[in-house]
């Protein structure tokens, strides 16, 4: 499918994402990369970012982020507690952004609104905040709600009546998500133009094969579902 956008649309394997907006600011959602079997050594390594955005403080979501925060300047957008773990690990203060369930906070061509996800969060065995799903819109051009690690739940219908988002990513992959049917039926309550699955396959706890989703969610929808390859645009 093709919509038409200004916004770079990426899956990096996993729950890694990175979208590029109309203005060019680079963004990481969940830069689970050098330690992700599923990532192609191409896309292991960052070299420019602007922002970070973190749904939850599990080591294969906040991944590389301090490195890369480190090594690019990027700024690193997350709730609350899970930033103060964070900085004192090593995140320059300067570059953290912390905010919470409801808010949104401003950038120069999007904007990022933490909304609720139903799972856990720790980093390193601490205490992250809750898990959070993250609505990144911008200006002039489409919505993308990266769901995080997530069980279905119905606040998922508002989300998608408030925020109206073109593409979401949903966790699939079963034993700590939803499995592929509940997903599909999490998405249909959202009512996006486009849905990708992600949280899957990555190691053989997870193993699943996106097309059941694919076939559960078109049965009773026509929201258009993507298996996309890693690495390409989504949306072109």
């Amino acid at each position: 499918m093709s919509i038409e956008c200004k916004t770079q649309v990426f899956w990096l394997g996993h729950s890694a994402v990175k979208l590029v907006s109309p203005k060019g600011n680079i963004i990481y959602i969940d830069p689970f990369l050098t330690h992700n079997p599923s990532t192609p050594e191409e896309f292991k390594t960052v070299a420019e970012a602007d922002y970070v955005l973190l749904t939850h403080g599990h080591e294969d979501h906040v991944g590389d982020t301090i490195e890369i925060a480190k090594s690019t300047g990027a700024k690193v957008v997350a709730i609350v507690e899970l930033i103060g773990i964070l900085t004192n690990e090593g995140l320059p203060e300067g570059q953290a952004v912390a905010f919470n369930k409801g808010g949104s906070v401003h950038f120069d061509d999007f904007s990022v609104t933490m909304v609720s996800a139903n799972h856990s969060s720790s980093y390193k065995g601490q205490y992250a905040g809750d898990p959070a799903g993250l609505v990144v819109s911008f200006e002039n051009d489409i919505c993308v709600y990266h769901m995080g690690d997530t069980n279905i739940f119905t606040d998922l219908k508002l989300y998608g009546e408030l925020y109206e988002p073109t593409l979401v990513f949903a966790p699939i992959g079963d034993h700590f998500t939803m499995g592929p049917e509940e997903a599909a039926y999490a998405v249909e309550m959202i009512d996006p133009e486009v849905a990708v699955p992600i949280h899957y396959s990555t190691w053989p706890i997870i193993d699943c094969d996106p097309n059941i989703f694919k076939e559960v969610l078109t049965e009773f929808s026509d929201i258009d579902v993507i298996i996309p390859s890693i690495g390409e645009n989504i949306l072109s």
